[in-house]
């Protein structure tokens, strides 16, 4: 009995371990190609718009997205980047101060 508790609780370390390091083997990939929006691979494109879609709101930002739009060929990306700008000019809005009007 001992021996396949033993047993049981290495295979379940070792599965644990390689799930880790799968897990760390992606994160790597997409951090690294998190900045790759105009890439040829699609994955690419993807793992950027979701490193664009985290960054904070900007005009510069939304700029760029419009170009991509107009340069992707993926009707799946185009519509992402059409969500984040729409995010983003929602957050680009607010950021606006409203003018005070005085009365007279």
């Amino acid at each position: 009995m001992n021996k396949k508790v033993r047993r049981a609780g290495i295979t379940v370390l070792v599965a644990a371990g390689a799930g880790a390091l799968a897990a760390l083997i992606i994160r790597d990939q997409i951090i690294r190609r998190q900045r790759d929006l105009f890439s040829g691979s699609g994955l690419r494109r993807l793992a950027a718009l979701g490193h664009v879609s985290r960054t904070p709101a900007s005009v510069d930002t939304v700029h760029l997205l419009r170009d991509f739009i107009a340069w992707e060929p993926h009707d799946l990306l185009r519509e992402r980047a059409a969500s984040i700008i729409a995010r983003m000019e929602e957050e680009v809005a607010g950021l606006v101060p409203e003018p005070k009007l005085e009365a007279v």
